[in-house]
């Protein structure tokens, strides 16, 4: 995604955002979503808690790797460990070896890192092919995931907001009071002026129980027509937070 940049590795998702917040690093590469196992929600409250940009987006094709120490074979494993989307992401895996416990942990090359400086002897992890290279495991089975067609949706935040040269498509997160037709009317103010929603979604506001942010893509760019939907969603929304602006990736028109 970006050659030659250097890796800063981040224990947690809270380090991720906050390294970049505090000018530790240039840029964070966070996903965002998955077409198998839908969004990864504690990304989206970041992105609200936080004031960085989203710049570009990327679509990675995924395939995820049972891995083990060298020596463990297949038969021994009774735990796997992984980010828990990418457990969601080989459901049919676990249902057919019901003997073997899902066990979610902070990232996918992470888990193999544990698992092989635990040197566990009944354990594995599910990680891309990069890892087991990377930290030493052995690979005991390929193409894990449920489905082939696995892609996640990867966003590179800044902290400085730039729109670069064909950027159309926008991130935005609003909320809306309770009311009758309120998300009918906040809606509306896209579909007059034909520009595409690809995607919305609510998730909780924390600390105001049963209020709700919405979350949605728009293929439209900076331009006149967005920009008046955008003022018109103003005026019905208790807030608007615009996420990003950026060139959609893997267009499909």
């Amino acid at each position: 995604m970006l050659p030659g940049a250097k890796v800063v590795p981040c224990a947690t998702l809270k380090d991720v955002f906050e390294r970049v917040t505090v000018k530790d690093a240039d840029v964070a590469v966070v996903p965002i979503e998955n077409s198998l196992a839908g969004s990864v929600a504690e990304h989206y409250d970041m992105l609200l808690a936080h004031e960085l940009f989203v710049q570009q987006e990327f679509l990675l094709r995924i395939e995820h790797n049972l891995i083990a120490a060298p020596g463990v074979k297949t038969g021994q494993v009774r735990k796997v460990y992984s980010h828990p989307v990418a457990l969601e992401q080989c459901r049919e895996f676990f249902r057919k070896n019901r003997n073997v416990q899902a066990v979610p942990f902070y990232d996918t090359a992470g888990s193999v890192a544990h698992v092989l400086r635990e040197r566990m002897q009944d354990a594995a992890a599910i990680a891309g092919k990069r890892a087991a290279d990377v930290y030493g495991g052995k690979v005991l089975r390929a193409g894990l995931e449920d489905n082939k067609q696995n892609f996640t949706r990867f966003f590179l935040l800044r902290r400085d907001r730039r729109v670069l040269v064909g950027a159309d498509k926008t991130s935005i997160a609003f909320a809306l009071r309770n009311i009758p037709g309120a998300l009918f009317k906040a809606l509306s103010v896209f579909a007059l002026r034909d520009i595409n929603l690809t995607r919305i979604e609510s998730r909780p506001i924390q600390g105001r129980p049963w209020e709700y942010v919405f979350f949605a893509d728009y293929l439209r760019g900076e331009n006149e027509a967005a920009e008046r939907a955008l003022g018109h969603l103003r005026e019905i929304a208790d807030f608007v937070k615009v996420l990003g602006i950026y060139p959609a990736a893997g267009k499909k028109r």
